[in-house]
This record gives structure tokens, C-alpha cells and sequence, in this order.
């Protein structure tokens, strides 16, 4: 046997007992054993844990949160709301699951059909309930009968479907925009929804969406519309805008330079700024398209750096898309940390 300066024990600057050579050997294989466990737990310990410990920053608060269950109709402000995958939900409600479409399944917006922004909606019992300006009351069921036809519909060029929401729907949106024919539709988890890949001429995080333009989440501050009044004669709301989250307490813009964040138990990641178009133009209180304002303002301090022209060309650029990381609830008031 070796001596008891060659120990285990002795490495480690500690006195080894004086034990019968038998028993010395035994036990010090096992002390040599538990230093190799101990040694190997270390090891798989530096491993297994985070390069880096992400540090919480409070950025702002949670002021507004908005559900727009039908794609172009007024929002629903909610107190309370329930982050999935695809976007914001409250009970039965969900965001932008229904859609206008023409007879042959193009979508219809407020870009072709101004006046949908005059349709509200409000939930009570499993039903949507509609009012519009001229239109008696309409309730109707949150999910229509599965035995209701499915159409093939256009959402920009892309593909996806929709279940139709009856005839009685059908032909209130019809008499109300007495244009043409519409039909109402509903989007079903079982469809196959539209993929992020297809939705950007770059890479974006992964994940999917019915009936939004492009994300699941789009986020909007307080200071950037407070910035964008100033400089123009007539002031605007932030329903013009249209986001889901809207922050205060942080500085004009400040939402451009947020990555990841946690509001609630939500964890979302940055996909890109929110370009913006002629959807903006809309007053949302009359229905009236002015195709100017306040996209020419902003065209004039919020294009794109140069280097990003192939991404967002000439739209300006007004609030920020995020996905859905890890789903979970918020509510107005929750605090808004930047993972740094």
C-alpha cells in the first residue's frame, strides 16, 4: 500500500486516521470512489447549466390589452387574457379566428372595405354579439355547426381555410357593406394554419397563425403614438394601430430595441417591426379612408435602415410582431421585463 502522504485524504490537506492495514485499504477505495462521484457531479454540473443567466429589466406596463376577433372589426379591450401559441384569448374569443371573405374566398379587409372598422363585437354566453351603425343586433354562436361548409380562402397570397358561419352572418356583413356578397368564416385548430416561413423574405422565429397579417402578438407604446401626435395637426387613437399589448412608462420607440420578453408567465421573442400601410389611414370611428395620414408622417422619420429595404421597402415602420415562446396568462398591470 502507498503511504499515508500518497492518500486521497492527504491530497487534500487532511489527516488520515491510523487504521489496520486491511481496514485503511478498504476504506480508502471508498473514499476514492466518493471523490470521483463528487468530482464527476461537479463536472456534469458546469455542464448542464445556462451559458449565460438571463437578467430581468423592466422596460414598462402592461396599459391595454385588445383582442380583434374578426379580422378588421373594432377590438375588445380585456382586463385579462390567456397567451396561447396563436395570440391572445379569452374564453371562446380568440384573436383574429373569424374572417370576411368574398364568394370566391379572397379575404376582404378594411383596405378594400373601410367601414368594417364600425363593426364591434362583445361576448356573453359563448356568443358573439355584433352592432353596427344602421344594423339590428346579431348574436351568434362562438363555434357554427360542424356540418357547416369549409371554404378555401386567400389571406395575401396564401392558402387556408374556414368555416363558414351561416347565412343569417352572411347576408348581415352583406347588407351592411352593400358592396357585394360576403360570407363570415371561423378557423378551426384541426386546419392547417399558416406557417412563419411563408409569411417573410427572411428567417423569423418558428411558429404559426390564422387570420393575423403576420404574427401572433404585435406590441405598440404609449410614448411612440404620444411621439407621432406631435407631429400631426389631427391626433389619432391607438385603435388605428391595432396592436395586442400595449406598453406604457417607456421612452418613444424603446419597443424597436426589445428581443425577448416575460410579461406574466409569457415568455415572446422579437420577429420583426410591424410595417405599416394604407390600414392605417382608416378613422376608426367613422369608417373613412383617408390614404394619407398618418402614413405620410410617418414615412418621414420611421423608413427602414437601407440595408433592411428588401425586408420592409417603403413602409414605415410603427410597433413590433412577436412570437410566442412560452405560452401563459397576462393581464393589465403586469410589469414588462426585457430578458437581457
Amino acid at each position: 500500500m502507498g503511504t499515508a502522504s500518497s492518500s486521497p485524504l492527504a491530497r487534500l490537506g487532511l489527516p488520515t486516521p491510523l487504521l489496520p492495514a486491511p481496514s485503511r485499504s478498504k476504506w480508502l477505495g471508498v473514499a476514492a470512489l466518493g471523490l470521483t462521484a463528487v468530482a464527476l457531479g461537479a463536472m456534469a454540473w458546469r455542464h448542464a447549466r445556462p451559458k449565460r443567466r438571463r437578467r430581468l429589466q423592466q422596460v414598462g406596463t402592461v396599459a391595454q390589452l385588445w383582442i380583434y376577433p374578426i379580422k378588421s372589426c373594432k377590438g375588445v379591450a380585456v382586463n385579462a387574457a390567456e397567451c396561447t401559441l396563436m395570440g391572445l384569448r379569452s374564453g371562446h374569443l380568440r384573436d383574429r379566428f373569424w374572417l370576411v371573405i368574398k364568394e370566391d374566398g379572397h379575404t376582404v379587409t378594411a383596405r378594400q372595405e373601410p367601414r368594417l372598422v364600425l363593426v364591434s363585437i362583445t361576448y356573453e354566453k359563448n356568443c358573439l354579439i355584433f352592432n353596427a351603425p344602421g344594423m339590428e343586433q346579431l348574436v351568434l354562436p362562438s363555434k357554427p355547426p360542424s356540418m357547416n361548409s369549409i371554404h378555401d380562402c386567400r389571406i395575401f397570397g396564401m392558402d387556408i381555410q374556414g368555416r363558414d358561419c351561416g347565412d343569417e352572418v352572411a347576408q348581415w356583413f352583406t347588407s351592411f357593406l352593400k358592396t357585394e356578397p360576403y360570407r363570415l368564416v371561423q378557423f378551426d385548430m384541426k386546419m392547417k394554419a399558416r406557417a412563419s416561413k411563408n409569411l417573410f423574405p427572411v428567417p423569423v422565429p418558428k411558429y404559426q397563425v390564422a387570420y393575423p397579417d403576420s404574427s401572433p402578438l404585435m406590441i405598440l407604446s404609449e410614448a411612440s403614438l404620444a411621439d407621432l401626435n406631435t407631429r400631426l395637426e389631427k391626433k389619432i387613437k391607438m385603435e388605428q394601430f391595432r396592436p395586442n399589448i400595449v406598453v406604457k412608462g417607456c421612452e418613444a420607440f424603446e419597443e424597436d430595441t426589445w428581443d425577448e420578453l416575460l410579461i406574466g408567465g409569457v415568455e415572446m421573442r422579437k420577429v420583426l417591426a410591424c410595417p405599416r400601410c394604407i390600414m392605417t389611414t382608416v378613422d376608426p370611428d367613422t369608417g373613412v379612408i383617408d390614404r394619407k395620414e398618418p402614413l405620410e408622417t410617418l414615412k418621414s422619420y420611421r423608413l427602414c435602415e437601407p440595408s433592411e429595404h428588401h425586408i420592409y421597402k417603403t413602409s414605415p415602420l410603427f410597433g413590433v410582431y412577436f412570437s410566442v415562446e412560452k405560452i401563459g396568462s397576462l393581464q393589465v398591470g403586469d410589469p414588462v421585463y426585457r430578458m437581457v
